[in-house]
């Protein structure tokens, strides 16, 4: 080094001390509270990312024109399970409307009614979406959150838009997961035979 950059460096170092043995261990400093960004951390933990403890999340909706059909079905569930669902074969043992509600209210309502079916061991509903023909800020706002929700949702197997009868491109079938009586008696009555 040169003598004029050895004078800055010691310059520099002048306040510093050398670590004798009684300084090992800082004394502790007394805990603070988590920060506004752990906390923040925290709730993004313990929620899906976005806010949602509900674990379905509203970011990524694909618009849906208001008279395309819309339909789902989980890995395994069978060809001809869905097929009988999209015909509307199965009986439908609960019913929702959403009309008329917002974006907020609509899932709330429908997280809802997917665990009061799961409870009542309800397997097929259905649930009336509307087609959304003068919603902004694009047609088929509801229909396109539920399109993007149901398939979140765990509990739910199946679903498609229903016959004219029922609410046509308004409305879908939704299959459920059969809950644990259900899949007893079915395990007992195929043990049977």
């Amino acid at each position: 080094m040169q003598s004029n950059e050895m004078d800055e460096f010691l310059d520099a170092m002048a306040d510093v001390k050398p670590i004798g043995k009684q300084d090992k261990h800082s004394p502790l400093q007394p805990k603070q509270g988590p920060t506004e960004a752990q906390l923040a951390r925290r709730f993004a933990a313990q929620t899906d990312g976005s806010g949602n403890s509900d674990g379905v999340s509203d970011e990524g909706v694909a618009p849906v024109e208001p008279e395309d059909p819309i339909g789902f079905a989980r890995d395994g569930v069978q060809h001809g399970v869905y097929k009988n669902l999209r015909l509307g074969k199965y009986q439908v043992d609960a019913r929702l409307d959403l009309h008329g509600l917002s974006v907020a209210q609509a899932k709330q309502t429908l997280l809802q009614f997917i665990k009061d079916c799961q409870r009542v061991e309800v397997r097929t509903a259905l649930v009336l979406h509307g087609k959304g023909m003068h919603t902004r800020p694009f047609k088929g706002l509801l229909k396109s959150y539920v399109a993007h929700w149901l398939p979140q949702m765990p509990e739910v197997l199946a679903f498609h838009s229903a016959l004219r009868q029922h609410g046509g491109n308004g409305a879908i079938y939704l299959l459920l997961k059969k809950g644990e009586r259900q899949k007893t008696e079915n395990r007992e009555r195929h043990q049977k035979r």
